[in-house]
């Protein structure tokens, strides 16, 4: 058992071994710099004709199956060519034109399959190809052109000679990355000639520039000789002149000992004066002191005393005229205070006066108006209590005629005897005829006029319901309630 695992083991490890070696074999990987091409069998690449029979690969890698497919490496690197070619312009003068051509295969799978048709196999040829392109093209240009044109315009050769090479680099799968004209020979001399004449003036420019440099020149150094002698006459100048300070100073030192001997002795004359001058200062200050001052000081007191009297005087009667003066003004000042005073005092009676009769007057007027309605209001409320009672003893009237008019009669009662009675005051004497009977009788006379009384009062109640009073207390009818009547009591 372990033999088989071996056994098998080692077949799988083979297998792998072999299919890594396979694979190797069968993979390719294109540079950066190249593009493998790949044919033996029918293939379709994007941008190209179909059956062309090769596959092209750029920046990848691809499986080749070996025996069956071929493949190929085509460089993508820059190449460059040497141009060296014999033309003849257009005037027939021979030049020699030197330049340099710079290209590469096209990028792209067109440009890339064109090459490898042409250049797979003599891929080292291909500079000399382009070489001979580009020099049939050159010679064809410059026959066209002038000395003188390609002289001046290097730029035009190489454009034209690009553009009638681009067709042509084209077809070959080819692109220009540069092409540079670096010289052009002349063997007959041409250009040379061509040239002197502006040699010439060149060299007749120079000669005069180098003249005029001269003439310049020459008129620098005169300039600067001028400066320099005029440097050189201000130097004398000035040295003339520090000579003559310097003879005024010798002269100077040597008068220096006869002035200092004369300054000397002036000195001495002048502290001589001063001197004597002092002396006799001196003298005139001991005068003064000996002789002028004492006068002096007894006439500065006799004078002082005079002038003190006289300001003594002078003093006591400014003061007198002061003292009057001051008690004039307060006299003034006190009289003018007082009538102020009395002024302003009058001023406050009369605004205090004013404002007592005006606050009484107010008050008054408000008492006045308080009375007033106090008034209008007892007025106001003795009318509806009164309006009330009538009301009050018209509803009663109304719903018990007999029981009112028997309280009324009851609390008047007194009143109605006596009323009665009074028939009665003047009687003096009074004669009972039958004696008892005869009072009975004047009893139930008494008692018939009570009940007349009784019945009188019953009409007048009647009359008032029949005039009853309204809502607001008069009666219907415009009658307000009577009196009662008094009826007279008559004797026998």
């Amino acid at each position: 058992m372990p033999m088989v695992v071996g056994v098998v083991a080692g077949t799988v490890v083979v297998a792998v071994l072999l299919l890594i070696g396979l694979f190797k074999l069968m993979w390719r990987v294109a540079e950066p710099n190249e593009a493998l091409v790949i044919s033996g069998s029918k293939h379709r690449t994007e941008g190209l004709e179909e059956g062309m029979g090769f596959r092209i690969v750029t920046g990848r890698g691809t499986l080749v199956l070996p025996g069956v497919q071929a493949v190929r490496r085509l460089s993508l690197d820059l190449n460059e060519t040497e141009l060296h070619v014999d033309c003849v312009t257009h005037q027939g003068i021979p030049l020699k034109v030197r330049g340099v051509v710079i290209f590469k295969v096209g990028d792209d799978f067109v440009s890339i399959a064109n090459a490898a048709r042409r250049f797979l196999d003599q891929q080292k040829l291909m500079a000399e190809r382009v070489h001979n392109v580009f020099a049939g093209h050159l010679r064809s240009i410059v026959g066209g052109l002038t000395v003188e044109d390609m002289i001046r315009d290097r730029e035009k050769l190489t454009g034209q000679t690009r553009a009638a090479c681009g067709t042509e680099m084209e077809k070959l799968g080819l692109i220009v990355d540069s092409l540079q004209i670096h010289e052009i020979e002349d063997p007959t001399g041409y250009i040379q000639n061509l040239a002197m004449p502006h040699a010439a003036a060149v060299q007749r420019d120079a000669r005069i520039a180098q003249a005029e440099a001269n003439r310049l020149a020459t008129e620098a150094e005169q300039q600067s000789f001028a400066r320099m002698a005029e440097a050189t006459r201000d130097s004398e100048i000035l040295q003339a002149g520090y000579q003559a300070e310097r003879d005024k100073a010798a002269a100077k030192a040597r008068q220096a000992g006869p002035l200092a001997e004369a300054g000397a002795r002036q000195e001495v004359v002048v502290q001589e004066t001063r001197v004597a001058e002092l002396e006799a200062h001196r003298r005139e200050q001991q005068l003064q002191a000996d002789v002028r001052k004492p006068a002096d000081a007894r006439a500065y007191e006799t004078r002082t005393l005079a002038e003190a009297e006289r300001d003594a005087r002078i003093s006591a009667a400014q003061a007198k005229a002061k003292e009057t003066e001051l008690a004039a003004a307060a006299e003034a000042t006190r009289v003018k205070a007082a009538a102020g005073a009395e002024a302003e005092a009058t001023k406050t009676r009369g605004e205090a006066s004013a404002a007592a009769t005006r606050a009484t007057g107010e008050a008054e007027a408000a008492a006045a108006q308080a009375r007033g309605l106090a008034q209008a209001e007892a007025v106001r409320a003795h009318g509806l209590a009164e309006a009330e009672a009538i009301k009050a003893r018209a509803a009663a009237l109304a719903e018990n005629q007999e029981a009112v008019v028997a309280q009324q009669l009851a609390e008047k009662w007194p009143e109605i005897v006596q009323a009665g009675a009074s028939a009665f005051g003047n009687v003096d004497n009074m004669v009972l005829l039958n004696g008892a009977d005869g009072m009975a009788e004047l009893f139930a006379k008494a008692l018939t006029m009570g009940g007349t009384g009784l019945g009188l009062a019953r009409q007048v109640l009647a009359s008032m319901n029949a005039g009853a009073p309204n809502a607001n207390g008069a009666s219907l009818n415009g009658a307000g309630p009577q009196p009662p009547q008094k009826v007279p009591v008559q004797d026998a």
